[in-house]
């Protein structure tokens, strides 16, 4: 998933993250544009895995 694609389709990615990891609140998922770095090194913070495993794992949803 390009991060063309992760924005047009950002609302449905967000609500699996959100049922697969329950404790990930709005403000983790907060996707900006032109912030996707961010969000990622927010989500590596929280959930504890490399910035490319949460990249494959949002490619994969």
């Amino acid at each position: 998933m390009t991060k063309l694609e992760l924005k047009g389709s950002w609302n449905e990615v967000k609500g699996k993250l959100k049922q697969k990891y329950a404790h990930l609140t709005d403000d983790d998922l907060l996707y900006v544009e032109g912030k996707y770095d961010e969000l990622l090194g927010r989500l590596q913070k929280t959930l504890g895995r490399t910035k490319e495993a949460i990249h494959d794992e949002i490619a994969a949803l």
